[in-house]
Order: structure tokens, then sequence, then C-alpha cells
């Protein structure tokens, strides 16, 4: 037996050991591990149904050994285990392994070469890699799921799926069969029918687990009921026996809490639902698990707690946003089926002409991000340019035209200044330098409250919106209303101009509640959100004690209440900053869109009755950035509203001097401010891209390359192209040329290139991306313990991004990391994480991929 073979070998009984199983009879139980079991196959094909997939050497194959066959309780075969030599692809004995388990009805692999190990369902698809071998017990909680394609499929969803669990008596109740007392009945036991586009939406699902697919993405819009749609999905898989646990994986708190909040009003009588973080040694308890990704990210606690069976079912609400980055390593870690949900349509960015964006432009990064998502779900064919299909759809206007969703009223509200900024030219002003010269800058509108402010026109905007904003149409008192601000400053400066205007406008009702900032360096900014939506932020029915509304009219803040917060009552929205991300654009708008009956909050039931149905037809949008004229140019603008100038001149507080500050006053002349002069990017990038763009065509025009890397044929594929289009006079195409086109800050290499020009990848990931990606590996080996992730995760990346440092380390001149940056990361390690990692990266990380 070769060294590399043996020395897997020994780990292997280790791990196997470590992780529960017995190689002799023990207190324990008898032992459930056979080595090197001899198999012998039948010289006929008597098994050509389930072996199908061995070829044509299957005659030859008369017996073979197993490596480690792995028993269950009754002492059957459970698992084939594939061993190989340490310098092997464990991948490599997949088939052979595949081969082993059929011969032996085993329905779970374990391929391993004693540092890398793959988990293997054959009934559930692809091997996935793991941190440690499962136990018994846990492989036998898997084997107990068979999940059922078909009884999925043909299980019945209607429009009161939810309200079976909630209520499942409910169609026999007097009070629900008495079409007079029905809506009451449903209002009082809060039973949640699904509308027909939901409906649609699960058996979307069904008909993709009918063609046998594993992902789905639902692209709906804010406002649509995406929750309520993934309780429905829950309740099939769970109740159908496709699953066991469902992990359900948001990217903010806020959203955790509703998340868990609806699960716990739709399911609870037939599931129970936990958040991961406050109830960690109780979550095995629960079929439903809801958590934030960056619980799950820190310090790769997904590896730590969790094996990658132990969800059956994931869904990523956000989908784009909760699987980018470093998040995409866990939702790949766990195996199951996974749903995507976004309100984010891919459609919304066709307008956005790549060759024109800048390389950190960020509607170029939400690109990205989108058609990584479309690819993680399966839904992108053909390469990115190619249209992609979600499982499920359903627009904005799809629901406006259905009647369940409300468009907006647009008032595109510019100041003089505002409407410079906007200008192509920007906003010019004479400003003296430190010299005392005069010298002209010019600001646009990414400038505003960044480096450019003006007191005058966040006055002009909060005098306009009070003007002209939507009331609330049974108190009569400006309608309830969320402001985006630039910044938690910038909020501070609305939240107090709004309180002053509003002491004049209504003397005595509102003592400076009529606006409360809402962003995360404001205690109880939480709770402030849910009291809002609940109509008891600084107490209600300020105007009429018989109406429950909030006493405070507007929520100021920056990013806290962008995505997934539901306030149905809202009348008006105030984009008083510029919007740069797509979904974010789409969310704000999307807090506006929900439909209500204002009428519900009336205390009085008498005047309830008088009142009648009072519902919400429409919302407006205060667009003081020309926001929706950049992002939806196909709106009919409703209102345009002229923003007179405010010649009161007022102060500015600042936690700390900005760096750049321009007063503005009413009059040009009288403006006095500091230099800021913005640094634009190379004359030459535009020219760059389109230099990529042309070598681009050629790899997609030509007609063997994609044939070539489709069957993996890369050596021969690279090898063509550096013969015959690298460095040729026609173009003169050199890969140091096409590395500067793509403005990356590591060295693509070439094949690297291919892949994202075919399709094969979503976009160059960054050098930092890289880098987490390869101590992800290596965490995955190793697994140091929660005290010392940082501090390696430091090292990893130090050791291999720093050369002095690297070079300290190689040379044990240990005494100089007294001034390295890393020398304290360094020093905290135990002395085995300090051998191992050089020693890991020495064999198995490519520096060369770090240089820029």
């Amino acid at each position: 037996m070769a060294e590399k073979e043996a020395k897997a070998r020994i780990k292997i009984n280790k791990l196997l050991e470590k992780a529960g199983w017995r190689f002799f009879d023990s207190p324990q139980g008898r032992a459930n591990i056979l080595v090197e079991y001899n198999v012998k196959f039948p010289a006929q094909r008597l098994l050509e149904t389930t072996l199908n997939d061995l070829g044509e050497d299957f005659e030859k194959t008369k017996n073979g050994f197993i490596d480690f066959l792995l028993l269950d309780e009754q002492g059957f075969p459970f698992i084939v285990l594939e061993a190989k030599g340490e310098d092997k692809n464990p991948l490599f004995g997949k088939e052979q392994a595949r081969k082993y388990a059929l011969s032996q009805h085993c329905r779970f692999v374990i391929l391993s070469n004693g540092n890398i190990h793959y988990f293997w369902d054959l009934e559930q698809g692809n091997p996935n890699i793991i941190s440690s071998f499962p136990p018994p017990e846990n492989v036998s909680g898997i084997a107990s799921l068979k999940p059922d394609r078909q009884a999925l499929v043909n299980e019945l969803v209607d429009s009161d799926y939810i309200v079976l669990t909630q209520k499942p008596d409910y169609a026999q109740d007097p009070s629900y069969q008495n079409e007079k007392t029905r809506k009451n009945f449903i209002e009082v036991n809060k039973l949640r029918f699904l509308r027909p586009y939901q409906v649609k939406a699960v058996q979307a699902i069904q008909r993709a687990m009918e063609q046998e697919k594993d992902r789905f993405l639902f692209e709906m819009a804010t406002g649509t009921g995406k929750t309520l749609v993934s309780a429905a999905v829950i309740r099939l898989f769970l109740r159908t026996g496709s699953a066991r646990k469902v992990l359900f994986l948001v990217d903010r708190l806020e959203l955790e809490r509703q998340a868990n909040t609806a699960f716990i009003a739709y399911l609870k009588n037939d599931f129970t639902t936990q958040v991961y973080k406050q109830h960690r040694d109780d979550w095995r308890k629960a079929e439903i698990v809801v958590s934030t990704i960056q619980t799950f990210l820190s310090n790769n606690r997904y590896k730590r707690d969790f094996t990658p069976n132990d969800f059956d079912l994931l869904i990523s609400d956000e989908a784009h946003r909760s699987i980018g980055g470093n998040s995409r390593a866990v939702f790949e870690y766990f195996n199951g089926y996974k749903l995507g949900l976004t309100a984010t349509p891919k459609d919304y960015l066709r307008r956005v002409n790549t060759a024109d964006l800048g390389e950190r432009d960020p509607r170029e990064l939400e690109r990205r991000l989108l058609l990584d998502t479309y690819k993680t779900f399966g839904c992108e064919t053909g390469g990115e340019k190619s249209a992609a299909a979600p499982t499920f759809r359903y627009s904005l206007l799809d629901g406006v035209k259905d009647g369940y969703l409300v468009n907006p009223i647009v008032a595109d509200a510019r100041t003089d200044i505002t409407t410079r900024l906007l200008s192509d030219k920007g906003y010019t002003i004479s400003v003296q330098n430190e010299d005392g010269d005069d010298e002209e800058t010019v600001f646009v509108h990414q400038d505003f409250e960044k480096t450019f402010f003006s007191d005058n026109t966040n006055r002009a905007f909060c005098k306009v919106f009070l003007e002209k904003a939507l009331r609330d149409p049974i108190s009569g008192e400006i309608g309830k209303t969320i402001a985006f601000c630039v910044s938690q400053n910038h909020a501070a400066k609305i939240t107090q101009i709004l309180n002053e205007y509003a002491h004049t406008m209504f003397p005595g009702k509102y003592n400076s509640d009529f606006a409360v900032q809402v962003t995360s360096r404001i205690s109880d900014a939480p709770q402030f959100t849910v009291n809002f939506t609940n109509n008891k932020l600084s107490g209600s029915g300020n105007f009429d004690p018989a109406y429950n509304t909030s006493k405070t009219r507007v929520c100021v803040t920056v990013g806290m209440m962008t995505t997934g917060y539901d306030c149905q009552d809202l009348l008006n929205l105030c984009l008083m900053r510029p919007i740069f991300s797509p979904t974010d654009f789409i969310q704000i708008k999307g807090r506006g869109t929900r439909r209500h009956n204002f009428t519900e909050e009336v205390i009085d039931p008498k005047l309830k009755e008088k009142l009648g149905d009072i519902q919400k037809e429409r919302f407006k949008v205060f667009d003081f950035f020309a926001n929706c004229e950049y992002f939806e140019e196909q709106f009919n603008y409703d209102e345009t509203l002229q923003v007179p100038r405010n010649g009161e001149q007022g102060s500015e507080v600042h936690d700390e001097p900005p760096r750049y500050l321009v007063e503005y006053t009413s009059t040009i002349d009288d403006m006095l401010s500091v230099l800021n002069q913005k640094e634009i990017g190379p004359e030459g990038m535009k020219v760059d891209r389109m230099f990529f763009e042309k070598f681009e065509q050629i790899i997609i025009d030509h007609p063997v390359i994609k044939e070539q890397a489709e069957a993996g044929k890369w050596d021969e594929l690279l090898r063509y192209i550096e013969g015959n289009i690298l460095d040729k006079p026609e173009d003169y195409f050199t890969l140091e040329k096409l590395r500067k086109s793509v403005h990356a800050d590591r060295r693509i290499p070439l094949r690297e290139m291919v892949e994202k020009i075919l399709g094969l990848i979503p976009y160059f990931k960054t050098r930092d991306e890289i880098l987490d990606e390869e101590f992800d590996k290596f965490d995955s080996r190793y697994l140091p313990k929660e005290e010392y992730f940082t501090y390696a995760k430091t090292v990893f990346k130090a050791y291999i991004g720093d050369r002095e440092f690297r070079d300290i380390i190689d040379s044990g001149r240990f005494a100089e990391l007294n001034n390295s940056p890393y020398g304290e990361a360094f020093r905290e390690l135990t002395p085995d994480l300090r051998r191992l990692i050089p020693e890991y990266i020495k064999d198995f990380v490519s520096l060369n991929n770090f240089v820029a």
C-alpha cells in the first residue's frame, strides 16, 4: 500500500471512531465497520435496471473490495466509504463507490482521502463536501427521509392550504358558513387564504419537482406575500415527507423576527418554529429554523454546529442579497432542495449598458448579483446574455392589474440645487483653495450630504413634502410616511426640521413626536418600526381618539426600513437621497404598494359602519433626485412640483467636522467652501472594456471552443487559444492587456477568462473573495476551535497576501513579528495551527492567483 494511502487510512480510522462508528464490539454496541469487504458481482446482468451506468466493463468485473463498509443498527450494509491516497482527489473514486453501493443496496457513500471528504446520498443528487464524518444516528435520520416526489406533486394545494393548518374545521363553522359573519370570522381567527397567484406559485414548485428539479426561484414584487407563500411551500414539503427540517435564511434581524412571527402564526398547529440564535440547543426540536445569514457565517458556525444533511429544504429570502459573496458558502454547504425569493426582476436591468459603466458603478455590481442569483437557482440558460426564467414570476404590474397592489403618484420635486446637481455638467461653483486662489469644482448628486451640505435644500425638501403630502382619509393629518436619507447625520437634521415645521403647522399637537429618527444608532429603533406598523409609535389617536393611528407620522431612516418592512397604511415616501441600487429602489418603492382599508383602524363600531370601507388607492413618492426618472422611464408622472427657493439660512451640526464643507446660501455669489477634487477614472477605461468585449465575441463565435469547454478538454482549448488567438497581429490580444482591461485586483488566468465569457462563472471574483474561499477550504479540513478562528483567518490571508510576513514565517525570524500587523494573531495560534497554515498553503494554494 502506497505511503499516501496508508496515511489516509490512518486518518479515516480516527475520523470514523470520532464520529461514533466502531471497529470492534464495545459496551456501546456491536462493531459496525467492515474493512476490505469482498464484493462478488454476478456474471450476468441481473442488476441491469439499477447498474445501467456501469458501462461495458461490467461483465469483466467479477469481484472487488470495499475499503470500508458501514453497517446500520440491524447489521445491514448502510454506507460505502471509498478511500483514496492523500495526493488524490476523493471524487476520483465516485463511480467505483457507486458500483459498490448499488451492489450492496446502500443509499449512502462517503468519499475521502483523509483530508477532504464528500457525503453522497444517491437518492438526492451529487456528492457534497463535509468537514467531518456523520455519526450513525445522523445518517439514520437521513435514511428515514424517503422523498416521494409524486406525493408532493399530487398534493392538493388550494386557497385554504394554510387555513387548513390554522383551523382545520373552519368550513364547518356556522360563522364561516354565514356570509354576513364570514368576514369577521376570518379577521378574528386571523385566517390567511392564499390568493390565486400564490396558489399558482406553490403549484409551480410542484411542476418543477415533477421535472426532477431541486432548485427554484420565485420573482415576486414587494407586497405580494412571499412569506405566506414560503409558509405554504414549507407545509407542502413537510407534510408530504419531502423534508424533515427547513432552514429559512434572511439578511436582516427585522426580517428574522417577522418571518418567525409569521411562521408561528401560520403553521404552529402542525410544526414548530425556532430562531436559531435564540435557541441554539433546541433547534433540533423544530421543523422550521429561521436565522440571519450573518449568524451562520460568524466564525463559520454553519460548519461547526451543523452537518450538510441537517436541512432538507433551504429558503433564501431576498436571495440575491442573502447569498451574494461569502454568504453563498452557507447556502451551498447544505444539501437538500433550495428556493430563492427575490422582488428584483432581472429584466429590470435591461436598460443598463455595461459598456458605459465604471468599474465600481453600483449598477454593474447589481447586475452581477442578479445574474449570479439566477445561475444559482438554475434559471439562467445559455450564458448571461440569455433570458432567465424563474420558477414563478409575479410583477408589480400583475399585482396592480389584479387589484392587490397600488401604483404611486410620483412627485418629481427638484430644487435649484438638485436640478444643477442632476445635470450632465453637475453643479459648478468657485471656491478658494488653501492658497487663497479661486478654483472651480464640480458637484454631482452623489455628493449631496457627503461632501456638499445645504440646510436650505433640506428645508425645501421638508416644506414641499408637508404642503403636498397625501393626508390620512379619516383623521385628515399628514399620512404616515417614511423618509429615506443619505446618512444618520442627515436623518437627524431632517427629523429636526420636520418637527420644527410641524410645530408651526399643528401647534400643540405633536410636541416633537411628529417625526422620529429610526436608524441603527438610535436605541430601540427596531421596536420603533414595529410600533409604527401597529399604530402606536409615540402614542396613537392624536387627532381622533376613535381612530387608531400612530401619533408619529414620519419615520426618518437611512436603510433600516428598506426591505421586508410591512406597513400597509403608508401614504407617502420621501426619497431625500439619490439611489443607485435597483434593488434598493424597488424595495423602497414597494413599501407603499400594499393596499389597506383605513376603516379597520376605527375603534367606534357606529363610526366604522357609517364610514364603510375606505381603501388605499394610491400613495405618493416625493422624488428629490430624479430616481424614478432614472430607474423607471416608462412611468408617467402624475405630478411635478416646482420647489421654491428658501432664503432662510440655517446652521449645520456635525459629530465631526467634515473634511470638505460647502455652505450653500440662496445666491451663488455668497457660497463659501473648501475644494473637494474628485478624481474620475482614466479616460481609457471604456476603450479597455471594448478591447475585452472584442475578445469575448471571438471566443463566443468560435465553432470549437465552447464545445471543448463543455467536454472538459481545457488543456487542448487553452493551447489552441494561446497558439491561434493570442499574440496575433490582427488584434494583438495578450494576457497582460486582457487582464488590465477587466480591472481585476489579481491575475486572472486565461481559463477563468474563457469560463466567464462562456457563462460558466458569473463574474471575476475579487482577490478577497478568493482568499475567503481558500480559507473556507482550510477551515473545512481542520476546523480550528472558535477561539482561534479569527486569528487563523488573519494569518492565513496574510501569509498569502503579504510577502514580507510570509518571509518572516518561512525563515523563522519570529522576533520581527513585533513590527508586523499580523504578529499578534500569529502568536495567539496554537503551535499546530502555526505549522499547518503555511504547509497547507504551500501544498494547495497557488500564490500566482493573488498577484495583481
